[in-house]
């Protein structure tokens, strides 16, 4: 082998090139808050220079931090998580931290075997999506005292400290921004809410808004689909087929909702002239297409930067303290609502 590659530099020489200590440089992996911009500049280039690596497996043999936090979350295969996501991976490699990701695909027993294989790398802290968890999986968390966090759903007598809204909240808004329009004939169209809290909390935050305006949602008005616009546009074809078809449509996200304007679009019905559409999300790209889709924003970005607040400082402070933190919700009216176009039928 090669003599250049067997002779790898240390921290030493990371020290020397850019003339610190050697705590000074620790400090900046495990610490970068505490330094001058300058200094860490300074080590950045000498690191990169001499094409330094640390040995993260021997700091953890020796108790070390691994300086990575797992994220476990349902689903990358669309844009719902996309924005927390970022925002918790950048608020994290603020505070030096890595993170590490891993999807169960809404099945919370693949979910606790994703949390055993991230505890396995030793990481620091985890963040979990929601407050829907199997037995086991608090269990592991309590047995193995992981520094772990909920992330999107808040509740105040949660079991983990969490940064999130109420989606039941969320659902009562998005009802009521319809029923203030004038719609009594309203269509539900939402994911299939087994192990999934944020889509069962704002299925029944909806109901009960319409139930007290006395609205029963008649079974063939309430469909399921998947996180996915195809899915979404085919269960909504076939309600739109059907006659009596509601007035407005309301959708457990904003990516159900792009489904449906599809699917107006395919049955030759206006929205939002004969239809009006409202989605819960508002993910990129809401606002841009066409009809703009009326929706209730849920700040992913502040929930991701807040709760990689937490995990990090809980992680630094060995805190066992349970932290709930709630964001506000709001109501954007867009293009794909309006008042309906003809009278109630009940």
């Amino acid at each position: 082998m090669n003599k250049k590659h067997m002779d790898k530099p240390d921290i030493v020489a990371v020290a020397k090139a850019a003339g610190v200590s050697i705590s000074t440089v620790s400090r900046s992996f495990n610490h970068p808050e505490l330094l001058k911009p300058a200094t860490r500049k300074k080590i950045d280039r000498a690191v990169q220079k001499l094409g330094y690596i640390r040995n993260r497996a021997a700091q953890v043999m020796h108790g070390r931090r691994s300086g990575t936090v797992g994220l476990v979350v349902p689903t990358i295969d669309n844009a719902i998580f996309a924005e927390l996501i970022q925002s918790f991976s950048d608020g994290l490699d603020r505070h030096g931290f890595t993170m590490l990701i891993a999807s169960h695909g809404f099945d919370l027993e693949r979910e606790y075997k994703m949390l055993r294989k991230l505890m396995e790398h030793r990481v620091d802290g985890l963040a979990l999506i929601g407050l829907e968890h199997s037995e086991a999986t608090y269990q592991l968390i309590e047995q193995q005292g992981v520094p772990t966090i909920a992330i999107w759903n808040y509740d105040d007598e949660a079991r983990l400290s969490c940064v999130g809204v109420q989606n039941s909240e969320a659902g009562r808004l998005s009802a009521r921004h319809l029923l203030d329009l004038g719609h009594r004939d309203i269509g539900l169209i939402f994911p299939d809410p087994a192990g999934n809290d944020r889509a069962y909390d704002r299925l029944h935050g909806a109901l009960e808004e319409l139930r007290l305006e006395r609205i029963e949602v008649p079974e063939q008005w309430r469909l399921e689909a998947p996180y996915s616009i195809l899915e979404a546009k085919r269960a909504c074809i076939s309600l739109l087929d059907h006659s009596p078809r509601p007035t407005a449509i309301l959708c457990g996200n904003d990516i159900i909702a792009q489904g449906v304007l599809y699917a107006a679009k395919h049955c030759g019905v206006r929205v939002p002239e004969d239809l009006s559409v409202m989605g819960i999300g508002d993910f990129k790209g809401s606002s841009e297409i066409e009809p703009s889709l009326s929706t209730i924003r849920i700040p992913a970005k502040r929930i991701g930067a807040l709760s990689a607040e937490l995990i990090t400082s809980i992680v630094a402070e060995h805190s066992e303290k349970i932290t709930t933190t709630k964001c506000d919700l709001k109501v954007l009216t867009r293009a794909s609502t309006s008042t309906p176009s003809r009278a109630p039928s009940r």
